[in-house]
């Protein structure tokens, strides 16, 4: 009878399909209220919250159990460019990988997202998915939105919206459902480092 009790008291995370007229507008309050979501990409569901809100980001790092940096996806190139701190010729060789399924780790300016997470040295991973949804997101909010993979810290992926709402209801506010995504490993993660892009995750 108490665990009844609990589990009717607890809120259960509200889900809407992608092709919603009203997704966006969903997703981009579910943000705006200091929301967690999760949302498709090319390559994983991701947890989406306001990059730059410190008591969002201490919620998502509860569920995902640690703390460390945390990519952010944009909207395009241009943005992307006015966020990040480096020279007009390494900008050159990073824009052309900066598509798809690549996250590439850069020095950014002060207050494009929350300190909490960025690495130590300054810098962001940030990505501009193939899949709209993010970017577009992104592009209607003004500011980024993290992504980090859908599971416990030490765990795989979860990449079925069914398998998502059964392991985390009422953890996190919105899922957006894109049906099941294929298998993936994730992004291939690059950093910029003395004007070379080195491998961290391949």
């Amino acid at each position: 009878m108490e665990n009844e009790k609990k589990t009717m008291s607890q809120k259960s995370t509200d889900r809407i399909n992608i092709n919603s007229e009203l997704a966006l507008q969903v997703a981009g309050n579910a943000i705006l209220y200091g929301g967690i979501i999760v949302y498709p990409t090319d390559t994983l569901y991701g947890f989406g919250v306001d990059a730059r809100n410190d008591s969002a980001i201490k919620r998502l790092n509860k569920i995902k159990g640690r703390t460390v940096p945390i990519s952010v996806i944009a909207p395009n190139v241009s943005t992307v460019l006015s966020w990040t701190d480096i020279s007009y010729e390494d900008w050159e060789m990073v824009k052309k990988y900066l598509r798809g399924s690549t996250t590439i780790i850069l020095p950014v300016k002060k207050d494009i997202v929350h300190p909490s997470i960025m690495g130590k040295d300054g810098t962001l991973g940030i990505r501009i998915p193939a899949h709209p949804f993010g970017p577009n997101l992104c592009d209607k909010l003004g500011f980024p939105i993290t992504t980090t993979s859908v599971n416990r810290s030490g765990q795989p992926p979860f990449n079925n919206p069914d398998e998502i709402i059964s392991e985390f209801d009422g953890e996190f506010d919105l899922l957006i459902d894109d049906g099941e995504l294929p298998q993936s490993t994730g992004s291939t993660i690059y950093k910029l480092e003395k004007s070379k892009l080195k491998v961290i995750r391949p």
